[in-house]
């Protein structure tokens, strides 16, 4: 079958190292090749595949040495076949056109293996072997450390995921991987948590231990307070207990979440959860951001099922991702988990209104308008309610908005505030009654002292009110 040809551009062939199999260009091939581009001789046509990151150029699959050729002669275009790889590795697919020829020398086969296999760690042996013209126990000696390490990458995923009571089901399905693997992997577990725990009873530190194992720190704590009870927890953890309705930190607490836009201290979160949760509870974080709810569950052994619309499946595997149908859609918003469990706890602190909107992913609530801010939370309620437990409880956390920006207080109107008064009786419409309304102020600190001294000679009334409202179901 003749395949067809085109001419294309040579200032528009690129030779990408990343796909290229060969540890360099062999100048004696590309000098005889030049010599017979001169004496008329004619090739066969070198294989591209468009540049996925370059539009308008094409990387090389076969022909290097053809096109370096035709480089140093100066012409301008070359006979080409456009490939569609459709998938496959282009890796390896250039690694088996170029065996053709000459076979790859061992380093350049080593190298190959362990490239393709770390782009793709569901490859085979025998795939990469077929490729790379080698056989497949060569290829397990070529990439046997690299499997160990992905193996306990997953290992870890699993035991963290496993750790916050998400099934079985879910887990395969978010590492695509088959149930049985996790399963098998489960059996495991035990063997891998008693590595951490020797270090730990031989005096290393949680931070030690994590950074040993390279596990993070919310895991590791999860080990080091197995058996203890909550108040036991909040002491290891050094976090004091506050006893009344003003929760208030200055920062937050570094070990748990990632640096994340509106972060939360982990430090509130666990006041929520020794409150108005107990050990074992099953948790809902559906807007989980930086991951602070997960990590801080594995902390204080409670089950959590986090969701949030920025997917980061290898670092934040726990975090399955799901986007909230937006209240203009034709659409209600819709409930992403199959499992038949219910929370006993929601925790739902979500974008807050215009508050650094532009720092959100594209589509986050924080960038609405204030009329579709408040439609949206009214669904969301409601959809809450339709799939939580009679016993349920809810934590709404969310602050205080006005725009008060370059305004004396006495000129504020209170036109277009979104204050506490707007979420409660949004609450209340959708069948939630709240019991408690705790005061967790944002920390003063974030301002400047000269930006503070303006405010107060323009008398700025600046905002640092935030809620956290704790509500029940309603049987209507």
């Amino acid at each position: 079958m003749i395949k067809p040809t085109t001419r294309i551009p040579i200032s528009s062939i690129i030779l990408d190292e990343d796909i290229y199999p060969r540890n360099g260009i062999d100048l004696r091939r590309v000098g005889i090749f030049a010599e017979n581009i001169r004496d008329g001789f004619k090739f066969e046509p070198i294989e591209l595949e468009p540049d996925p990151d370059k539009p308008g150029r094409y990387r090389l699959l076969d022909g290097a040495h053809r096109w370096s050729a035709y480089k140093s002669n100066g012409v301008a275009e070359a006979e080409a076949v456009i490939k569609n790889l459709d998938g496959t590795n282009p890796l390896l697919y250039a690694a088996k056109k170029a065996i053709g020829p000459r076979q790859l020398t061992e380093d350049e086969a080593r190298d190959t293996a362990r490239r393709a296999y770390n782009k793709n760690p569901a490859l085979t042996s025998s795939a990469i072997g077929k490729a790379i013209g080698r056989a497949r126990q060569t290829v397990d000696s070529y990439i046997a450390d690299l499997r160990a390490a992905t193996q306990m990458g997953l290992d870890i995923k699993i035991f963290r995921m496993n750790r916050l009571g998400i099934p079985q089901d879910r887990i395969a399905k978010r590492l695509g991987v088959d149930q049985k693997t996790i399963h098998n992997h489960l059996g495991k577990m035990p063997v891998l948590a008693n590595f951490l725990n020797t270090d730990l009873s031989r005096g290393f530190t949680v931070a030690q231990v994590a950074e040993k194992h390279g596990w993070t720190e919310p895991m590791v704590w999860s080990l080091a307070l197995e058996a203890k009870e909550d108040l036991e927890r909040f002491k290891e953890l050094g976090w004091g207990l506050r006893t009344w309705d003003l929760w208030e930190w200055n920062d937050c607490d570094r070990r748990f979440g990632d640096d994340w836009p509106g972060r939360i201290p982990a430090q509130l979160i666990a006041h929520i959860l020794y409150y108005f949760s107990k050990q074992t509870d099953l948790i809902l974080d559906p807007m989980a951001g930086g991951g602070v709810t997960p990590d801080t569950c594995l902390a204080l052994n409670r089950r959590c099922w986090a969701f949030d619309m920025t997917d980061r499946p290898e670092t934040r595997p726990e975090i399955e991702p799901c986007t909230w149908t937006l209240p203009d859609s034709p659409d209600k918003p819709d409930w992403p988990i199959t499992s038949k469990g219910k929370p006993d706890l929601i925790i739902f602190d979500p974008p807050y209104f215009d508050k650094k909107a532009a720092d959100y992913a594209e589509k986050s609530i924080s960038d609405l308008s204030k009329k579709e801010y408040l439609e949206f939370l009214e669904a969301f309620f409601a959809l809450l309610k339709r799939n939580a437990k009679k016993t349920t409880r809810l934590a709404f956390i969310n602050a205080d908005w006005r725009d008060f920006q370059n305004k004396p207080a006495a000129e504020e109107s209170g036109k277009g505030s979104i204050l506490i008064d707007d979420y409660l009786r949004i609450l209340s419409r959708t069948g939630w009654q709240h019991t408690h309304i705790i005061q967790a102020p944002m920390s003063a600190q974030r301002f400047s002292s000269v930006v503070v001294s303006a405010m107060q000679k323009k008398r700025i009334l600046g905002v640092t009110s935030r809620y956290v409202i704790i509500l029940r179901r309603t049987k209507k």
